[in-house]
């Protein structure tokens, strides 16, 4: 087995004896005020329990199924103390939802969303003080840290994402789900010290049991993990996402039974004449996942251009918000209840659109203004109402509709889920464990398909992956390419490189660096700085007249830094037109301290590469 070549299973458990918790300081990814990195104490598993977790799949299946529980205890918690919340500030009973109320108190739903905000603000403006530190979340730390998380930050994520949903503004707690089952897995596999894939692996599986305790769906938590936070399927993943999001459910369902679910009444076959619109509806809502992304964008422009202290955003964002809850208490939280009432309800064509704005006005300034939580139900409940209005608009021009209005509505939820969230699999599987109806999974299939399709051909991005845009990182998926971070110039470089000084004599440097001795050299000037480097063969090439090296320096601009990626490097060795370049330790100070060929980078990039295959198909 992998990591116990040259001894048995059973001599090395015997070697390493039962052992014993142990603490460590580990650095973890994360961004504070000045770029610090700052550690976090572990504790360590065990070294007899790490060693059958390291060695033998079926322990990592059952360190999931663990995982699995936690998580769905931790959404249990969350949505338990949020409708606590909603409970008490807007005077609900024991059975009633916020979102799904016909009126709320008018100094309520005013006041409350902005004291939260308020709070919000001024909770934030402490923790940029005290705690500088900006939390990962599962995708950026499976594409980029191998899935290293901060437990701590994604704590006070965690807490900033129920005050926000508890005070009623329109954001869901699906993205506090994933950021705390996550970062469990992801502080306990770092405890069991499991190599780098199967960390990534154990945070989607943190992922995949939060959202299959969430909505009630085993598969749709497991192909959210596939799809969004592992970034691929292979079997080596299937057994412990698929175990771990079961596992989520089974918690849920044991403590509070019939909490989630929709009540949905479907037909049980569907037309292949209706699959037209059905996939016009596709690229209407990525029309409209684009739109409410760009929203959400120029709702934060906006605040940042409007001089209004960052503290005290939230509350405005929070008082517009109880504006418009004063229209329709729908708008408010994450709206499980309203996507339920917005399905049965038979709204009309002027109802329906005019929920659509508010709610989508509410969603975007609820983020832009810095309330914490995601789209994930808002696009659910807004792709529900567009594909109603869709399904009443298409009855106004047309002789007879065949397809029932909940089909479109069902369509749409998912069709804009999948524009804004991402995943068209994780989207169908909800379809199909929502409705139980195959029909009616194959035409979200098909609309989501279209809908990912137009987003990613007009727009590029889910709305995670256009948030790390907006931040800078070049990342489109939680495929791992954090390893080509650590790829850096100065792992990769030569130390043993011969110089020469600029002043040197043709005659002399053909003495001391004979033809075939080296393919370059690099100079350096009278005070040791980088000056260029000089190809063996033109030195000693007949028709040479030059005086000393001066006169033969080649790249004298073109230079290395070791902190550089190799992503960098090669565009450098493109840009220079060179096979090899010289690595100083600065641009201002230019002291020679190594050699990097194009081969030999080219060549290391493809190992990593085949070796990261390796561990994505599990050999």
């Amino acid at each position: 087995m992998a990591g116990f070549r040259g001894t048995s299973l059973l001599d090395r458990f015997r070697e390493a004896g039962a052992g014993g918790l142990r603490l460590s300081r580990l650095a973890t990814p994360t961004i504070g005020r000045h770029n610090r990195r700052i550690g976090e104490w572990v504790l360590h598993a065990p070294q007899r329990l790490r060693a059958l977790v390291r060695a033998d799949e079926i322990w990592l299946v059952v360190l999931a199924a663990v995982l699995g529980l936690f998580a769905g205890l931790c959404v249990i918690a969350m949505s338990g103390i949020t409708q606590a919340m909603h409970r008490v500030l807007f005077a609900l009973g024991p059975y009633q939802r916020l979102s799904g109320q016909v009126d709320v108190m008018a100094w309520r739903a005013v006041l409350i969303p902005s004291a939260g905000g308020l709070l919000m603000g001024l909770s934030a403006l402490a923790i940029a003080r005290w705690w500088p530190r900006r939390p990962v979340d599962p995708i950026e730390a499976n594409a980029l840290y191998g899935g290293r998380m901060s437990l701590r930050d994604s704590l006070v994520l965690v807490g900033q994402t129920i005050l926000s949903n508890g005070s009623g503004a329109s954001v869901g707690l699906e993205a506090g789900f994933t950021q705390i089952g996550s970062a469990l897995a992801s502080r306990i596999g770092q405890s069991f010290r499991v190599r780098r894939n199967d960390l990534r692996v154990l945070v989607g599986c943190g992922a995949a049991a939060a959202i299959a305790a969430g909505f009630d769906a085993p598969l749709t938590g497991a192909f959210y993990a596939f799809e969004l936070v592992i970034g691929t399927y292979s079997l080596a993943n299937l057994a412990p996402v698929v175990v771990s999001a079961i596992c989520g459910v089974s918690v849920v369902r044991m403590l509070i039974p019939a909490e989630y679910g929709f009540d949905v009444s479907v037909p049980t076959a569907i037309e292949p004449a209706a699959y037209l619109p059905i996939l016009a509806l596709g690229m209407v809502c990525a029309l409209g996942g684009i739109a409410i992304m760009r929203g959400v964008t120029l709702t934060e422009e906006a605040f940042r251009r409007s001089g209004v202290p960052g503290w005290a955003r939230p509350a405005i964002g929070g008082l517009v918000v109880g504006l418009l809850a004063l229209i329709t208490p729908q708008v408010l939280s994450s709206g499980h209840a309203a996507l339920q009432v917005g399905l049965d309800a038979p709204y009309a064509l002027q109802q329906i659109a005019l929920l659509i704005l508010l709610k989508a006005v509410a969603s975007a300034i609820s983020i832009g203004a810095g309330f914490r939580g995601g789209l994930f139900f808002a696009s659910l409940f807004l792709g529900a109402l567009l594909g109603k209005l869709f399904a009443a608009c298409l009855a106004m021009v047309t002789v007879s509709n065949a397809v029932p209005a909940v089909v479109f509505a069902i369509v749409g939820m998912s069709g804009l889920a999948v524009a804004v969230v991402g995943g068209p699999l994780t989207m169908a599987f909800l379809a199909l464990e929502s409705t139980g109806s195959l029909p009616m999974t194959v035409a979200v299939l098909a609309a989501s398909v279209v809908s990912s399709l137009t987003v990613r051909r007009t727009f590029g991005y889910s709305f995670a992956t256009w948030r790390f845009h907006l931040r800078g990182e070049a990342i489109r998926s939680a495929v791992d390419v954090g390893w080509m971070r650590s790829l850096t110039v100065g792992r990769m470089m030569r130390r043993d490189v011969r110089t020469a000084l600029a002043a040197t004599s043709l005659a002399g440097f053909r003495r001391d660096f004979p033809l075939g001795a080296t393919a370059r050299v690099v100079v350096v000037d009278d005070a040791g700085r980088y000056a260029g480097i000089v190809l063996l063969a033109e030195a000693h090439a007949v028709d040479c007249k030059a005086a000393t090296l001066a006169e033969l320096l080649h790249y004298q601009s073109d230079v290395l830094l070791p902190q550089m990626v190799i992503k960098d490097a090669v565009a450098m060795f493109e840009q220079a037109e060179s096979d090899a370049l010289a690595v100083v330790d600065g641009r201002d100070t230019r002291r020679v301290i190594g050699l990097l060929t194009e081969q030999h980078a080219l060549r290391r990039y493809s190992e990593e590469l085949d070796r990261r295959r390796r561990e994505l198909s599990g050999e």
